[in-house]
């Protein structure tokens, strides 16, 4: 077995970055090869759309590190951002599944939208994990000490008073190297409710995704995508 339990903070660090960029090319690859078999098959449509989600992952990655210069992101921002690196990705995958199969337009948007729904309430439920206190493979307070702004501080930092804000925002800016200070952001997210907004919301898309998923004809793909949908927002990693 190539993975081998890090000895020290320093070793896990080395070791998911290593594993980060195997990730990132195994992506790279089967993205190459999805690419290719359309070209092959003549099947531009959904070449069309894996071109269009690679484009949007792109754009919403660009945004991000565009907004996390001056954390100024807002709600909304924050969706279109989910939206474009996430919920695009699922939601290609999605409509390229059913548009190889299926004749109905209609299905095939509602597909579509299905993956979207579900990429967005993916992103959430994994922005909820950088707060929690259990052991889920992701370090505790990563995505504050890389300076992202995910959905429960962004709830949190809206319902608070300018000063407060303004401290939580130096420390995410300035001093997210330090665990006691990162410790502090994740406290004042628990303490201000951004936790049970985020998992509210969370809901809200998935339900709309399975109001999607009730109008398309019964089949054992549809049931799939349904456990798919639970599984991603009931997951504990």
């Amino acid at each position: 077995m190539w993975w081998t339990m890090p000895t020290s903070a320093v070793d896990f660090f080395d070791q998911c970055v290593v594993e980060n960029k195997i990730a990132v090319l195994v992506g790279d690859f089967l993205l190459s090869q999805g690419l290719l078999l359309s070209v092959r098959q003549q099947q531009f449509h959904l070449l069309e759309i894996v071109s269009r989600a690679v484009k949007e992952m792109a754009e919403g990655e660009l945004l991000q590190m565009e907004k996390a210069r001056r954390l100024d992101i807002r709600e909304e921002i924050y969706y279109d951002i989910i939206r474009q690196k996430t919920a695009s990705l699922i939601a290609a995958a999605c409509s390229a599944g059913a548009a190889s199969t299926a004749t109905d337009e209609a299905d095939v948007e509602r597909i579509r939208l299905f993956g979207e729904k579900t990429g967005m309430a993916f992103q959430i439920r994994d922005d909820l994990f950088d707060f929690g206190t259990d052991d889920v493979g992701k370090p505790l307070g990563i995505d504050i000490k890389e300076k992202k702004m995910t959905l429960p501080l962004i709830y949190a930092l809206s319902k608070t008073d300018r000063t407060t804000r303004r401290r939580i925002i130096n420390i995410v800016k300035n001093e997210s190297d330090k665990a006691e200070k990162v410790a502090e952001v994740i406290q004042f997210v628990r303490q201000s409710g951004g936790l049970e907004y985020a998992r509210e919301v969370m809901y809200q898309y998935r339900q709309e995704a399975f109001d999607l998923l009730d109008k398309v004809p019964e089949s054992e793909a549809r049931e799939a995508l349904r456990d798919l949908l639970l599984f991603v927002t009931e997951r504990q990693k």
